[in-house]
C-alpha cells in the first residue's frame, strides 16, 4: 500500500512537480471572481487592465504619448499580479499534492460482512462502498480494513503506516481507548469484528482529503480583520488617487505652467502606495501554515484551528505519555516493620504473576534482579488469579486459603481493615514519602498482613522542562492533568516545571477547568484520546485528538495527530505561532516599505505639475519616468523575493508579545523602510545604464 503520510511525501519548498502546475494556476487565477477575493490585488489587476488598454490606445496615436513607458508599466503590473497568484498556487499545490497522496490510498476493498456481531458466524462478501453505519465486518490477518469502525470483538496487530507513516504496528482491541480502526489500514495478525461507524464518503480518509482541499480558501478571524484593514488602506489611497485624476484630464497644471499627470502614472502611484506585498502573499501565508501542520502529521479542520493554536495562552497537558514517559517501572521495595525486603519482593512477584501491564512485569523484573526470584510452578497449586478492576483497584492471586494482593493505598487499607488487620503507620509514612517524591506507591498484602510498599517511578521526559520554560517566556501557562493524588502530582509538576496542575482529574473537572480559563478570556489547548476526553476536547479552543483514540475523541477535536504523540501539542502551538509571526512580520514590512516608495514616486509623479516638489526628490533618481518605473519594478520583485519566506515562515522564536513587537519593528519595520531606498535606487541606476530611463 502506498505510504501517504503527509510529512513524508518529500516535497521541497520549490519542488519541480509543483512549479509547472502553479504557473498554469497563476494564469487561471486571473479570473476576476478569483481576484476579487483579495481587494488589494484586485486593484492591481484592474490597474493592469487599464494600462493595457492605454497602451493599445497609444498604438493608434490616441491617449498618452509614451507607449514604451505604458507598455513597461503594464507588463510589470501584470507580473505583480501573476506572481501573487503564483505564490498562492504554489502553497495550494502542496495541499493538492497532500490530498492526492491521501486519495491514492483509497481503493476498492471487498469486505467480509457479518449478519450478527459474532466471530465464527457466516460472512458474505460485500463491496466497501455498500457498507453502512451499524454493519458488522470480519477482518482477518492480511485483510485491509474496508471502512472506519469500532472493534467490538477480538484483538489484533494493525499496520497503520499508510495513515501515520510509522512502520511499527499497533494493537487494536475491543473496549477501552484503542478500539477505533481506520479504513485503508491492514490487519497483520489475528482477527477483529468491526462495527462500521460511518457511511461511505464520511470516512476519516475522506474527511482528511476534504480538510486538506478545503484549506485553500478558508479565512480565519484575524485574516479577515487584516483583509479589512488592507481594504481600508486601499480605499483611502484609491480616493486620494481619484482626487488627483483631474490633473490627468487637463493639459495645464497650476497657473497654466505645469504639465499633465498621465493616468498610467496615477495607476502606478496607486499600486505602489497600497500594501501590495502583504496583499499578494496573505493567502499563501495561511495555506502554508496549514501545509506546515500537515508536514507535522497533524490534520487541522481549517485554518481557523491553526490560527487559534497561535493565539493559545493555556496548555492542558496529560501527565502520562506527555510529561512523563508513561511506563511506570518498579524502582524499589520498602518493607513494613518485621518484614524483610526479600520477603516483600517474593510476595510482590507472586501478586504480579498474572499482571501483563508494564508495571506488573517491571515488579517481576526487579524481584529477579534484586533477589533472583524467578517464575513459579503453578500447575501444582490450587490458585485463582484475581484481575485488577476499577472497583477494587487491586489485583493478585488466591492460593488455597492464602490471599495475596497489591493495589492502591486506600483500596488496600480498606481491604485489610475489613479483614480485621491493622495498617501500619510506618507503611502510611512510606506511602506519603513515595507520593511526595513524584512516584506511585503500591501496597502489598499477604492474607491481610501488610507487607510493604512498591515504588513505581514514572520518569519525566528529558528536555520537557526547557520546553515549558520557552512557553512561559511566550506568555503561555502550562497545566498538567493527572489522575494521581495531589502529593504525587505536585512532585511531578515541580520536577517538570509546569505552572499548575489538576490532580485526581475527572472528565467533569477537565471541562470545568477549561471553562474557567475561557471565562477569563484565555484560549485553551489540550490533547485527548478517550471517549471521556470528548467533552473537554469539544470545549477547548484547540483540541488535538490522537489518531489511535476513539471515534468520539476524533470527532470532538478540531485537529487529529496521525502519530498519536501527545507532546505534538507543543509543536502545534509553535506552528500556529510561526504562522501569526510570519503574517505580522510581512504586514509590518509591507506597510513600512510603502513609506520609502512615497519618497520615490510622489515627487517624480507630480514634479511636472508642481515643480516645487523637486526639493523632495531626496533619492535623486534619473528622471520622473525612471523613478516611477523603478518603484513599480521593485514593488513586483519584492513579492517574488518574499515568496520563500511566506511559504517557509519566519524563524520561530520563543519570545513574548512585547519582545516580538520590538523585533518586528526593528527587523521588518526598519528593514521595510531602508530596503526600498536601496532597491529603487539600484533599479534606477540599472535602467539608466541600459538607456531605459
Amino acid at each position: 500500500m502506498p505510504q501517504a503520510s503527509t510529512s513524508r511525501h518529500g516535497l521541497t519548498l520549490f519542488d519541480s512537480s509543483l512549479i509547472g502546475p502553479a504557473i498554469v494556476d497563476a494564469f487561471k487565477k486571473l479570473d476576476p471572481r478569483v481576484q476579487l477575493r483579495s481587494p488589494v490585488m484586485f486593484v492591481v489587476f484592474i490597474g493592469s487592465i487599464i494600462t493595457t488598454l492605454l497602451y493599445l490606445q497609444s498604438l493608434f496615436g490616441q491617449g498618452e504619448a509614451s507607449s514604451g513607458f505604458i507598455l513597461a508599466t503594464s507588463a510589470w503590473l501584470w507580473f505583480t499580479v501573476l506572481f501573487a497568484n503564483f505564490a498562492e498556487a504554489l502553497a495550494e499545490g502542496r495541499s493538492k499534492a497532500q490530498a492526492a497522496s491521501l486519495r491514492s490510498m483509497k481503493q476498492t476493498v471487498m469486505a467480509k460482512k457479518l449478519a450478527t456481531p459474532k466471530h465464527g458466524t457466516t460472512w458474505l462478501p460485500a463491496q466497501a462502498d455498500d457498507l453502512r453505519k451499524g454493519h458488522y465486518v470480519l477482518v482477518e490477518a492480511g485483510d485491509v480494513i474496508p471502512i472506519d469502525g469500532e472493534v467490538i470483538e477480538g484483538v489484533a496487530s494493525v499496520d497503520e503506516s499508510a495513515i501515520t507513516g510509522e512502520s511499527a504496528p499497533v494493537i487494536r482491541e475491543s473496549g477501552g481507548d484503542f478500539s477505533a480502526v481506520t479504513g485503508g489500514t491492514r490487519v497483520l495478525s489475528d482477527w477483529l469484528v468491526v462495527q462500521v461507524s460511518v457511511d461511505p464518503g464520511q470516512t476519516f480518509l475522506d474527511r482528511m482529503i476534504a480538510m486538506v482541499e478545503g484549506a485553500r480558501r478558508q479565512k480565519t478571524p484575524n485574516e479577515i480583520a487584516l483583509t479589512i484593514l488592507l481594504l481600508a488602506l486601499t480605499v483611502i489611497f484609491l480616493i486620494v488617487t481619484m482626487t488627483l485624476l483631474p490633473f490627468s484630464l487637463y493639459s495645464v497644471g497650476v497657473a497654466g505652467a505645469g504639465s499633465p499627470v498621465s493616468i498610467t502614472v496615477l495607476v502606478a502611484l496607486l499600486v505602489c502606495l497600497i500594501p501590495t506585498t502583504i496583499g499578494g502573499l496573505l493567502s499563501a501565508i495561511g495555506v502554508a501554515g496549514m501545509s506546515r501542520m500537515m508536514q507535522a502529521n497533524v490534520i487541522a479542520t481549517s485554518g481557523r484551528a491553526v490560527e487559534a493554536a497561535g493565539d493559545v495562552d493555556v496548555l492542558l497537558l496529560d501527565k502520562t505519555g506527555t510529561i512523563t514517559l508513561g511506563n511506570r517501572q518498579a524502582s524499589r521495595f520498602i518493607p513494613a516493620p518485621g518484614v524483610s525486603e526479600q520477603q516483600l519482593a517474593d510476595v510482590a512477584q507472586l501478586a504480579s504473576l498474572a499482571d501483563e501491564t508494564p508495571e506488573g512485569r517491571s515488579i517481576a523484573v526487579l524481584a529477579k534482579e534484586r533477589f533472583n526470584i524467578r517464575g513459579r510452578e503453578m500447575a501444582t497449586m490450587h490458585h485463582v488469579f484475581v484481575p485488577f478492576t476499577a472497583q477494587t483497584r487491586m489485583s493478585g492471586i488466591d492460593i488455597d486459603t492464602r490471599q495475596v494482593r497489591k493495589g492502591a493505598t486506600d483500596a488496600v487499607r480498606q481491604y485489610v481493615t475489613a479483614l480485621g488487620h491493622p495498617f501500619p503507620a510506618e507503611v502510611a509514612r512510606a506511602v506519603e514519602d513515595v507520593s511526595r517524591s513524584g512516584s506511585t506507591p503500591l501496597v502489598v498484602t499477604d492474607s491481610g498482613r501488610v507487607m510493604g510498599v512498591i515504588e513505581l517511578k514514572d520518569i519525566v521526559k528529558g528536555g520537557i522542562k526547557e520546553r515549558f520554560a520557552e512557553l512561559r517566556r511566550m506568555g503561555i501557562k502550562t497545566v498538567m492533568i493527572t489522575g494521581d493524588n495531589k502529593l504525587t502530582a505536585a512532585a511531578i509538576a515541580a520536577e517538570a516545571g509546569v505552572d499548575d496542575f489538576l490532580a485526581e482529574a475527572t472528565p467533569e473537572d477537565k471541562l470545568k477547568l477549561i471553562r474557567s480559563y475561557q471565562a477569563e478570556g484565555r484560549l485553551v489547548a489540550m490533547t485527548g484520546d478517550g471517549t471521556n476526553d470528548a467533552p473537554a476536547l469539544a470545549q477547548a479552543d484547540v483540541a488535538v485528538a490522537m489518531n489511535s483514540g476513539t471515534q468520539a475523541a476524533k470527532e470532538a477535536g478540531n485537529m487529529v495527530d496521525l502519530d498519536s504523540n501527545p507532546t505534538k501539542l507543543l509543536e502545534v502551538v509553535e506552528i500556529g505561532k510561526q504562522m501569526l509571526m510570519t503574517r505580522g512580520s510581512l504586514t509590518t514590512f509591507s506597510i513600512s516599505n510603502d513609506i520609502a516608495k512615497y519618497f520615490a514616486i510622489i515627487p517624480a509623479a507630480f514634479v511636472g505639475t508642481y515643480p516645487q516638489l523637486k526639493s523632495l526628490d531626496i533619492m535623486q533618481l534619473t528622471s520622473p519616468s525612471s523613478a516611477i518605473m523603478s518603484a513599480v519594478i521593485f514593488n513586483a520583485l519584492i513579492i517574488v523575493c518574499l515568496i520563500p519566506l511566506a511559504l517557509k515562515g519566519v524563524q520561530y522564536r520563543a519570545i513574548g508579545a512585547a519582545a516580538l513587537l520590538r523585533r518586528n519593528l526593528l527587523v521588518y519595520g526598519l528593514g521595510g523602510i531602508l530596503l526600498p531606498f536601496a532597491g529603487i535606487k539600484l533599479i534606477d541606476m540599472i535602467l539608466a545604464m541600459l538607456n531605459l530611463a
